[in-house]
C-alpha cells in the first residue's frame, strides 16, 4: 500500500486551503495581465497584440501540463528492459543504482536491495514482466517542471531583451536628433548632402569592390561600439523614403521603424513548433562526457556575431555603392542608397529575424536548463557538469543577452528596412488588417475560379467522350 494519502484520506480544510491559495494567485495574475492589456491597448496596440500572444503561449503551456497529468499513469505503464537504462546517461554513475535513479526509474538498487519510489504500482506492473517503467512519476514531475521553466524563461528573457533593445533604439535616436516631433523631415538638401558626402569615411569612398572583403573585419568590430552613426542613419532613412515614398518626403521613418520593431517583438515572444524539435535534440545529446550544453551555448553567440557583422557589412556595402556612383558622376546631386533584397542572405531580410528568434530561444533554453538543474539536483550534481563548463555557459548566455539588446537589435531595427519592400507597419493597424483580409479573399476567389474552370473543362471533355445516344439523357 502506498504511503501517500489520497484525497479520501486528506482533511477537507487542507484541500480547501490549498485550492484557495492557488485560485487566488491565478486571479491576481489574470487581473494583472488584464490591466496591463487595457493600458497597452490605449497606448501601444502592437504591444497589446504581443501580450495576447503571450497569453496564447501560456494557454499552450497549460495544455501541455494537462497532457502530462492525464497521461502520466499510461506513460508509467510503458515497460522497457532494464539494460536500456544504462545507455545515453547524463551522469556517469559508479553503479547501476546511480544511473537508474538519475532518470527517476521506479527501482533503485542499494546494498543489494530494492526499494519502491513514487509510482510503486507502475513498478509492480513492470517488475512482474522483469522490466522497469519508462519514466517514474517523479521523473515526469521533473520533466513537467522543466517544460514550464523553459516556456516562462523564454517569454521573460525575450521580452526583457527586446524591451532593452527598444530602449537602446530610443536612446540612439535621441542622440541622432530624432527625439523632436519634427523628425518626419527626411528629404532636405542637408540630408542629401550628408548621404552623398559624409555617410562613410574617405577611405571607403571610391574604393574598389575587392576592398569590401577587408571591411568584414571592420564590420565585425564596429558592432561592439557606435554601430550606427548619424550619417549612416540619415543615408538609410533617405534611401528608404526615396525608394518607396518618393512622393511623400515627410514620411515619418522613425515611427515606422519603431512600430515595425514592435510587430517583430510579437513574433519573437512566441515559441514556434519546430523549436520544440531543437529542445528534444538538446535533451537527447546531453550525455555524460560530451559537455554538450557548453558547445551548444556557443551556437547563439556565433550566430549573433555573424548577424551583427552582416548588418554592418550591409551598411558598408551601401556606402561603397553611393561613394562609387558619386565619384563616377563627378559630384552629381541626388544619389542615395538603393535598398535591395540582394544585400541579405538568400535575398530574405526576414531570415535575420528568424535567426534572432532562434538565438533568443536557444539562449533561454540554456538559462532554463541551468535554473532547473540547480533547483532540482543542486550545485554538486553531476548533471550540472563541471564548474568551469557551467560558469562558462552562463557567462556566454549573459554576453548574448547584452549584445543582442544593445547592438544587434538596434542594428536590425534600421538595416532590416534596406530590403526591396516595406513592412506592413507602414499602414495603420486597421488598414493593414483590411488589406490582409482583402488579399485572403482575393486568393480564395482566384482559387475557386481556377478549380471551377478545371471542373468545367473536365465536364466538357467527359460530355464529349459519352456516346451520342446517351448525351440526350438527363441524369
Amino acid at each position: 500500500m502506498s504511503d501517500e494519502a489520497t484525497l479520501e484520506e486528506t482533511p477537507t480544510w487542507i484541500v480547501a486551503s490549498v485550492c484557495s491559495v492557488i485560485v487566488l494567485i491565478s486571479l491576481i495574475f489574470e487581473r494583472a495581465l488584464h490591466r496591463l492589456g487595457k493600458a497597452l491597448e490605449r497606448r501601444r496596440v502592437t504591444l497589446y497584440e504581443t501580450l495576447l500572444k503571450l497569453k496564447e503561449e501560456l494557454m499552450l503551456l497549460g495544455f501541455v501540463s494537462l497532457l502530462l497529468v492525464v497521461f502520466q499513469d499510461l506513460i508509467q505503464k510503458i515497460c522497457i528492459d532494464e539494460s536500456l537504462m544504462e545507455h545515453w546517461l547524463p551522469c556517469r554513475g559508479g553503479s547501476k543504482a546511480s544511473a537508474v535513479a538519475h532518470y527517476g526509474a521506479a527501482s533503485t538498487f542499494a546494498a543489494g536491495g530494492r526499494r519502491m519510489l513514487n509510482g510503486g504500482a507502475a513498478f509492480g506492473h513492470c517488475s512482474s514482466k522483469g522490466k522497469v517503467p519508462l519514466l517514474s512519476r517523479h521523473a515526469l514531475e521533473q520533466l513537467h517542471i522543466f517544460i514550464f521553466v523553459l516556456a516562462i524563461t523564454h517569454v521573460v528573457f525575450s521580452a526583457f531583451t527586446v524591451l532593452l533593445g527598444l530602449l537602446q533604439v530610443y536612446e540612439e535616436m535621441d542622440a541622432l536628433g530624432e527625439k523632436h516631433p519634427s523628425r518626419g523631415r527626411l528629404c532636405s538638401q542637408d540630408d542629401q548632402t550628408s548621404a552623398e558626402n559624409q555617410v562613410y569615411p574617405g577611405s571607403v569612398q571610391g574604393a574598389p569592390e575587392s576592398c569590401l572583403g577587408h571591411n568584414m573585419d571592420r564590420s565585425f568590430f564596429k558592432q561592439f561600439y557606435g554601430s550606427v552613426s548619424n550619417d549612416d542613419y540619415v543615408a538609410m532613412r533617405l534611401g528608404f523614403v526615396m525608394t518607396h515614398f518618393r512622393g511623400h518626403p515627410k514620411f515619418n521613418f522613425y515611427d515606422y521603424m519603431i512600430k515595425a520593431l514592435e510587430k517583430d517583438f510579437k513574433r519573437v515572444v512566441g515559441i514556434k513548433w519546430y523549436y520544440w524539435i531543437f529542445v528534444m535534440i538538446f535533451l537527447l545529446v546531453n550525455i555524460t562526457g560530451w559537455h554538450s550544453y557548453f558547445w551548444i551555448s556557443l551556437v547563439p553567440l556565433s550566430l549573433l556575431l555573424l548577424i551583427g557583422t552582416k548588418l554592418e557589412h550591409i551598411i558598408n556595402k551601401l556606402a561603397h555603392e553611393v561613394a562609387s556612383k558619386h565619384a563616377a558622376s563627378q559630384g552629381e546631386v541626388g544619389i542615395v542608397v538603393r535598398p535591395s533584397d540582394e544585400l541579405f542572405w538568400f535575398h530574405s531580410p526576414r531570415l535575420v529575424l528568424v535567426l534572432i528568434h532562434f538565438i533568443l530561444f536557444q539562449n533561454a533554453f540554456e538559462f532554463a536548463y541551468f535554473f532547473w538543474t540547480l533547483a532540482m539536483f543542486g550545485v554538486n550534481s553531476c548533471i550540472m557538469d563541471r564548474l568551469g563548463y557551467s560558469v562558462s555557459r552562463i557567462v556566454i548566455c549573459v554576453i548574448v543577452q547584452v549584445l543582442c539588446s544593445y547592438s544587434t537589435l538596434p542594428l536590425y531595427a534600421i538595416v532590416s528596412h534596406m530590403g526591396s519592400s516595406f513592412k506592413s507597419a507602414v499602414f495603420a493597424d486597421g488598414v493593414a488588417d483590411h488589406l490582409r483580409g482583402w488579399a485572403d479573399t482575393a486568393r480564395q476567389r482566384m482559387r475557386r475560379s481556377v478549380l471551377g474552370a478545371a471542373a468545367a473543362e473536365q465536364s466538357y471533355w467527359g460530355e464529349r467522350s459519352r456516346p451520342a445516344q446517351l448525351r440526350s439523357i438527363s441524369f
